[in-house]
């Protein structure tokens, strides 16, 4: 709690200063919304979310905020975060709708069971597991907003003993309507209700933006610190699945006294970003009318843009280390120990790329129906790894340095509100992935239709891709590899999507195929008695690759159905893999959420009360790695089902003007059933517990 108050205290310091500096410029931002001109808009261009001053005296409350693409810095338009539904589930490892396999504690490394939600992994991909807590640049929210917003939340899991903890705050300011900035810090903690399971996480970062007619920038500043403790699952499931039997009939096991397959190990990632997207615009103005009363009108003058000059750079600091103690408990675990008493492996990355590029811009005249964009990007990347120790008490570090130049266009449509499409190729043509290429392209179309919106949507994709570094090269305490021989993989997608926003349903279906699917697996070989027997399995990983096709079929049926104050929010998902042993995937997962949402005290606080459930069918989950931090296929000698186990959790969630705040009886159900569960090959997750969470939103 005392990291927690000195977090508060420092937020609550810069806030102080930088509303000073509100204050100093504030006349030159206006007390009206003016300062809002471009309002918060939806894909269509229609605004969002925009509030008016009442009067010179009132603190002038008003925001929009957007995310941008990390390669040009386009501009996305999204709701703020002021929405009350599901609340409850905001701060779930396992997603909004329980999509996510994982090892039971808050922030542990996940795995999303739906494959067309994966994203690609990156070049340092240690670190994509945590995409709950560690954000890229596509991911920040930048706002501008006509005072000083602060968004506070804090999370709590209660344990007589080990408990979770998560504090999130935002904070943004604006110098005038043009320039603003702001902060965010998440520190997550999470004791971990088995042992050996800790985790402790502090991001945090800065962001500046600055909008204006002929100059465009965003700037990112971040920094990801987490701590790892891994204890490689419960040392026998029956610990779960019958406690009695683990203790003689005598008494049931509490979570964090259950055995588990290691201690003394863990994993540590530390990560710097820096992210700059900027551009220049040549146009002219022209004169447009605005209404300024029922009756009146002015004549302003509008900025047209018809080329911008575009530069992106980001910059990619990255560390890996992992400690390892040599006990008996760890090497009856591992295979192999490649670095003798040594305790500690590490690996560093670090990257830099440009992109520059000339664009062409949409709807300057009558004739420009579409945008095109030209541009050229260069990345270098050096890694170091871990070396043999062939000489006591010297480490020798592999360094491999790698360069890739590539050269692509985009063609574009985002104006208007019946047709938007957007495609872009690119084409490594020197460098360590020459011949890799990307083609991707995606379109709405939206169609009026009784008073609601019709909108189809399609994104498809046909991506040569190198496989990253970590697949070709790794060196570490337990794992080793060197794989030179890759050969690229091949996927090709097609996605559709149709929503009907009034009826409250969506459809999503689409078809994947992929050739030379790269993957990790466990190839550890059983230790075996004079006859043959299997006595025991060891843990080891190598990079296999399936030079094959591999098909993928994927539907998600979503429906909203609303009866008075009763709701029920339901996602059914299909997945079929051809190749079950090489990409295995749960035939359905299940998503359901049944609750009253109603108004009290005159409808000043907002109450849902409901109970929702997450079920997935069983299938040969991929397992965990604790000494790389990644998930990977069973041995195929000593597979396990997980799923056909549903986690049910009931709460409370109420709003009441600007704040938001849940209670929540996490997995009641457990102990009925087969008592299953499981979201990862031995890593059950947490028993029943209760849940907190609150969230403050605040204008000074």
């Amino acid at each position: 709690m005392k990291r927690i108050f000195s977090l508060i205290l420092l937020m609550f310091l810069c806030s102080q200063v930088m509303l000073q500096a509100q204050n100093t410029l504030n006349n030159n931002f206006g007390s009206s919304a003016s300062g809002l001109s471009m309002g918060q808009r939806d894909r269509n261009g229609n605004p969002i979310d925009t509030t008016a001053v009442i009067d010179a005296n009132t603190i002038p409350i008003g925001l929009y905020s957007w995310k941008i693409d990390s390669r040009f810095g386009n501009v996305t338009f999204v709701p703020v975060d002021t929405l009350t539904h599901a609340f409850q589930n905001t701060n779930d490892t396992g997603g909004m709708t329980g999509q996510y396999n994982y090892l039971g504690n808050l922030g542990s490394p996940r795995l999303s069971r739906l494959f067309f939600d994966r994203r690609d992994a990156s070049q340092f991909f240690f670190t994509d597991p945590y995409d709950l807590t560690v954000l890229r640049p596509e991911d920040i929210i930048f706002t501008n907003t006509l005072s000083p917003f602060t968004n506070l939340s804090y999370y709590k899991t209660f344990d007589s003993r080990n408990g979770e903890e998560r504090f999130k705050s935002y904070f943004a300011i604006n110098a005038n309507k043009r320039f603003g900035v702001g902060f965010y810090i998440d520190y997550l903690y999470g004791r971990g209700l088995y042992a050996s399971q800790s985790t402790a996480f502090f991001n945090g970062g800065l962001f500046a933006s600055y909008r204006g007619d002929k100059y465009n920038m965003h700037f990112i500043f971040n920094n990801d610190n987490l701590k790892i403790a891994e204890n490689g699952g419960i040392a026998d499931d029956r610990y779960i699945t019958n406690p009695l039997d683990m203790a003689e009939g005598k008494k049931e096991y509490k979570s964090y006294d259950i055995p588990t397959n290691l201690n003394k190990v863990w994993n540590h990632n530390t990560s710097y970003h820096v992210f700059m997207t900027q551009r220049y615009n040549l146009g002219f103005h022209k004169e447009k009318t605005d209404s300024v009363t029922k009756d009146s009108v002015r004549i302003i003058q509008e900025f047209v843009p018809v080329t911008s000059f575009i530069h992106t750079l980001q910059v990619d600091l990255n560390g890996r280390k992992y400690i390892s103690y040599d006990d008996e408990q760890n090497q009856k675990y591992f295979e192999h120990n490649y670095l003798g008493n040594d305790s500690i492996d590490k690996t560093r990355r670090s990257s830099i790329k440009n992109t520059i590029g000339i664009s062409l811009h949409e709807g300057f005249n009558k004739w420009a129906k579409a945008g095109l964009t030209a541009f050229m990007s260069y990345e270098y990347r050096n890694f170091t790894l871990t070396d043999t120790t062939d000489v006591p008490k010297e480490r020798r570090l592999g360094h491999y340095k790698e360069s890739v130049l590539s050269i692509g266009g985009e063609l574009s449509k985002r104006q208007g509100k019946l047709l938007h499409y957007n495609i872009l190729g690119e084409l490594a043509i020197a460098g360590e992935d020459a011949g890799q290429f990307n083609i991707e392209g995606n379109g709405d179309l939206n169609i009026p239709l009784f008073g609601d919106t019709i909108r189809l949507e399609a994104n498809a994709f046909i991506k040569n891709q190198n496989p990253v570094f970590y697949f070709r090269h790794f060196h570490s305490k337990h794992y080793w590899w060197n794989n030179d021989d890759l050969s690229k993989i091949m996927r090709t997608r097609l996605e559709g999507k149709l929503s009907f926003d009034k009826w409250g349903t969506t459809l999503r279906a689409g078809v994947e195929n992929i050739k030379n699917y790269t993957y990790l697996a466990n190839t550890s070989v059983p230790v075996k008695d004079n006859e043959g027997k299997i006595l025991s399995f060891k843990n080891n990983a190598a990079v296999e690759q399936y030079t094959g096709n591999i098909q993928v079929l994927s539907a998600v049926l979503q429906q909203k159905l609303k009866f008075g104050i009763l709701h029920l929010d339901g996602e059914v998902a299909y997945q079929k893999s051809s190749k079950q042993d090489i990409l295995p995937l749960p035939e359905l997962s299940m998503y359901g959420n049944l609750y009253i949402k109603t108004g009290l005290a005159k409808k000043v606080l907002q109450l849902e009360l409901g109970a929702d459930v997450r079920y997935f069918t069983k299938y040969y989950a991929p397992d965990y790695s604790p000494a790389i931090g990644q998930f990977y296929n069973q041995n195929p000698e000593d597979k396990i089902e997980i799923g056909s186990y549903p986690i049910v959790n009931v709460y409370a969630n109420l709003h009441l003007k600007r704040t938001r705040f849940f209670v929540m009886m996490y997995h009641i159900n457990q102990g009925s059933g087969s008592s299953r569960y499981f979201l990862a090959p031995h890593y059950p997750i947490n028993p029943r517990t209760i849940k907190f969470g609150l969230s403050w939103n605040f204008f000074d």
